[in-house]
């Protein structure tokens, strides 16, 4: 029965009329949930009903109408398109939409008391196994852990044997997998100890679930995060070995599967979001790469793995860490969370023996077990797994899947065909070391949401703890994994997988928390901040692409205008003159957005250079690579930026048929860049970001500009073709006011390229070029100009006294040929790559 099935008409007081149609819609989802296969899980208790926790929501849940639920649940689904929250799963080429279940998962608090003591007893038992496997070594030395289970795992890094970790402490941040088991215990499916993901995930589920139920939300009293992400800041500062440290999140970069988790967390607790060519080693310290030099770095927040971490020491191929870094840790010069190998503690074979090692290390039981493993590396362990081969799930030891069959998940023999049992037996039997067997347990499910009715839907839990210097704190909620199949432990978010929020409900009222301080203990900053040379590099080129963009656009719209009304072509009203058609043909070819062999059709040029994905000059590739650009800058860009680039690529993808939608669409487009611009001129910190973002733009602008002049106020040039450029400069109101004359060559070129009072001239583009230039940072002591500058100043003074009655074409490819060096040279001093980004001197100015 869907949920519109509990609609009727009733009579009686209003608020008996509005519990019915709800309590018949709770009791009809109880019918049809508890009448599916019997699983242990979330939502029934053992007597057959609803737990209180769940009761408690959907007595609320059920009260909305249909029509209102459904509301909701697209209010949810627009939030993670418009904000674009993604990912990518193993093997994916492109970004996917985040796939968010309109259901929370639910927990009572003294569930989650439970669960959330047994995560920290947890964790704080890693961090001393980590400390005697790197330190003194008595747990393989006594045989509490065999050599074998540890030398076999790649992530141990005899490389970082013996150093102590800067900080003092090796697991900064720790999660463990859970689900809840058949006797309605939670049990550990895994520990995340390398660079646990998710929680940033999690931060964006709560918003969004927050916002679309918030009446629900409040009502069930759930703990806010905030508290959690502000413990684990002040933990990393608190570790640097200054007042006010530099952080630092260290990305793979914008291909890595969940570069947007990266991203929202630099942004929600204030790190900067860091490549490892953003860093570089010198003088016993790591430091970023920025535009104003070498800048020191504190604390580092990895999301690389640790064998990437240091190409000189580890992984030699590796493009992803930074070389010497291992060296500065040596020297306790940087203090990395987690520290690198501590990923050996994730590796199945270590499990079964926590129980013992809780025991002899803190004198007491696990409180909360994992699911029985037995290690094949071992005679007795590999005996019984063999035995018992089709009552238990194989894995690998060391990392996901098992070698030599598909997936990356469990395989159970049992279902294995004859020949490729037989196949796994001999592999166990002859190298035991590399698999694991663990117990067959069907784990809990968790209602979703599925057409107009709940379901349940297996899943995995994922919480998190992070070390304060009062101990560890636990984030309340986590990161919900769903999935398709029935077999939890195998959830990872690829087809079929979505997540969910986690509320722990509370009886009581939760106080409301935020991130930020209270303002009696902020020391008021005025500070630019620093940025990175490849966010400013990325920053730079998304404002050259946009700009690209729209003159592309302007081009298509001069060209299709007169296509839809003839009478438009022209301010004296006559017929359009072919050769300036002909010309905005060759510009649009050779700016790589239309092919040679469409020029003979007007509308299929004009529809090939606003929306062909073969062309890397048309207006649609030109966005997609501004949109790839911003996807590098998410902890810079505001939502709204984001959205208006999201909107112009998806809009440019819609397919046109004629020339009218071609106009359309193209009108549109420069509508939603001058938003972007808007944007970037009002909501923009006046930092070095900002300005580089319009530096880009500004040379591109200058450079388009000079081009549309040449090719349209050349010195021949007619009527026809000078009304074209009046357009792509968006100046025939401007010319009309001045001259009551139609247009003329001299009085065009001036207003086009030296008018220092109109916004679209190059003089106006160097001048402001020339300002944003002043005011960024000497990076050489030696007090001369440097290049940059002295190309812009060049310009600006050759602009400032030259006659527009005698430029000529040549002057204004000389100009341009300027403007591009202009634009290199920028390049090699903001942006330098390789050994010349090191930069030893004395810096000074913006940061």
């Amino acid at each position: 029965m869907t949920a519109s099935g509990g609609q009727g008409n009733s009579q009686g007081s209003s608020q008996e009329s509005r519990a019915r149609p709800g309590q018949r819609r709770m009791a009809q989802w109880t019918r049809d949930y508890v009448r599916l296969p019997g699983i242990p899980d979330e939502y029934i208790a053992d007597n057959g009903a609803p737990r209180p926790v769940w009761a408690r929501f959907f007595d609320a849940f059920a009260a909305l109408s249909p029509a209102d639920i459904e509301r909701r649940f697209a209010s949810a689904d627009r939030h993670l398109h418009e904000a674009g929250v993604t990912y990518r799963a193993p093997g994916d080429t492109s970004d996917r939409i985040w796939p968010l279940s309109h259901l929370p998962l639910i927990i009572d608090a003294a569930d989650w008391r439970q669960l959330a003591a047994g995560v920290a007893q947890r964790a704080q038992l890693l961090e001393m196994v980590l400390a005697d496997l790197y330190g003194e070594g008595r747990l393989v030395a006594d045989g509490a852990i065999p050599a074998a289970a540890i030398a076999g795992s790649s992530e141990y890094l005899r490389a970082v044997s013996g150093i102590k970790p800067p900080g003092g402490r090796y697991l900064h941040l720790y999660a463990a997998d859970v689900g809840r088991g058949p006797d309605g215990r939670w049990w550990v499916l895994g520990d995340r100890t390398q660079a646990p993901s998710g929680a940033g995930y999690a931060l964006e589920n709560r918003l969004v679930l927050s916002r679309a139920f918030s009446d629900l939300y409040k009502s069930m009293n759930v703990p806010r995060v905030a508290p959690f992400f502000e413990a684990f800041r002040d933990s990393l500062r608190a570790r640097a070995d200054r007042d006010e440290p530099r952080i630092g999140v260290l990305t793979p970069g914008s291909f890595s599967e969940t570069y947007f988790e990266h991203a929202t967390l630099a942004r929600y607790l204030g790190f900067l979001l860091v490549e490892g060519d953003d860093l570089a080693v010198s003088d016993n310290r790591v430091h970023i790469r920025t535009v104003a030099g070498l800048k020191r770095l504190d604390v580092l927040l990895r999301r690389v793995d640790s064998n990437s971490l240091d190409p000189l020491e580890l992984d030699a191929s590796s493009r992803l860490g930074v070389p010497g870094l291992i060296d500065v840790l040596r020297k306790d010069g940087v203090v990395v969370a987690n520290m690198p190998g501590s990923g050996v503690l994730e590796a199945r074979a270590l499990l079964g023996f926590l129980p013992a090692l809780s025991r002899r290390l803190l004198g007491e039981d696990l409180k909360m077990p994992h699911i029985a493993t037995w290690w094949c590396g071992q005679r007795a362990a590999r005996d019984e797994v063999l035995a018992r081969l089709d009552e238990v799930a194989i894995e690998g030891a060391y990392g996901r899947g098992v070698a030599d069959f598909p997936g990356n998940g469990p395989v159970l023999p049992g279902e294995l065909s004859a020949a490729d049992r037989d196949r796994l037996k001999d592999a166990i039997s002859h190298r035991g070391i590399d698999y694991v067997g663990q117990e067959l347990v069907r784990l809990s499910t968790t209602p979703v949401w599925e057409n107009g009715r709940i379901a349940p839907r297996p899943f995995v839990l994922r919480v998190f703890a992070a070390a304060t210097p009062s101990g560890w704190t636990v984030l309340p909620g986590g990161f919900c994994r769903i999935a398709e199949q029935a077999d939890a432990r195998a959830v990872s978010m690829g087809d079929g997988a979505r997540a969910a929020d986690v509320w722990v409900v509370s009886d009581k009222q939760v106080p409301t928390a935020t991130l930020l301080p209270a303002t009696d203990k902020v020391r008021i900053r005025r500070i630019a901040g620093v940025l990175p040379s490849r966010a400013a590099d990325n920053l730079f080129w998304l404002g050259r692409y946009l700009e690209r963009a729209e003159a592309t656009i302007r081009l298509i719209r001069a060209l299709c205008t007169p296509l839809r009304d003839p009478a438009r072509a022209n301010s004296n009203g006559s017929a359009p003159a072919m050769h300036s058609a002909e010309r905005i043909q060759r510009m649009l070819v050779a700016w790589g957005a239309a092919s040679q062999t469409a020029r003979a059709n007007l509308a299929k040029v004009a529809l090939e250079a606003l929306q062909s994905e073969e062309k890397f000059g048309s207006a649609l590739s030109l966005v997609r690579s501004a949109q790839r650009t911003a996807t590098s800058l998410r902890e810079r860009l505001s939502p709204d930026a984001w959205q208006v680039i999201t909107e112009m690529a998806e809009r440019l993808a819609i397919e046109v048929e004629d020339e009218d939608s071609v106009l359309s669409a193209a009108e549109l487009t420069l509508q939603e860049l001058a938003s972007f611009a808007g944007l970037a001129q009002e909501n923009m910190n006046r930092a070095a970001g900002w300005r580089f973002l319009d530096i880009g733009r500004r040379i591109e602008r200058a450079i388009n500009t000079t081009r549309f002049t040449r090719q349209f106020a050349y010195d021949e040039a007619g009527d026809e073709d000078l009304d074209i450029l009046l357009t792509l400069v968006d100046c025939q109101i401007t010319y009309r006011s001045r001259y009551l004359v139609q247009p003329l060559l001299a009085p065009v070129r001036d207003l086009a390229v030296l008018d220092g009072y109109n916004p679209r001239s190059v003089a106006f583009q160097v001048t402001t070029l020339n300002e944003h230039i002043a005011a960024l940072p000497s990076l050489k002591e030696h007090g001369l100009i440097e290049k940059p500058q002295r190309l812009a100043v060049a310009m600006q003074a050759m602009l400032a006294t030259a006659d527009a009655e005698k430029l000529e074409v040549k002057t204004l490819f000389a100009l341009e040929q300027d403007l591009l060096s202009l634009a290199d040279a920028i390049g090699q001093h903001y942006f330098p790559h390789g050994p010349n980004a090191s930069r030893p001197e004395k810096l000074t100015g913006l940061a």
